[in-house]
């Protein structure tokens, strides 16, 4: 993605799919940390040449919802009792 330069259409796509994807994701996924990880797929897709919402909205997610990187998404067996 070095050097992409992305047209202001594009860009307010980009925003778009960034703002519906926030908003579909559970309240306490909704971290900056997520929002940046969001940002970045919808990001490195565009480059790629990807137009479609809907492709860019399925890349938005690829990886958010299973992570488990963030303190809440720990799983029972692995947190302090």
């Amino acid at each position: 993605m070095i050097g992409a330069v992305f047209q202001p259409e594009l860009i307010e796509l980009m925003r778009s799919v960034l703002e519906e994807a926030i908003v579909m994701l559970p309240e306490a996924k909704r971290t900056s940390t997520t929002k940046a990880d969001i940002a970045s797929n919808i990001l490195a897709c565009a480059a790629k040449g990807e137009r479609d919402p809907a492709v860019l909205r399925a890349a938005a997610f690829s990886d958010v919802m299973n992570c488990t990187r963030y303190s809440h998404d720990v799983s029972t067996h692995r947190r302090a009792v």
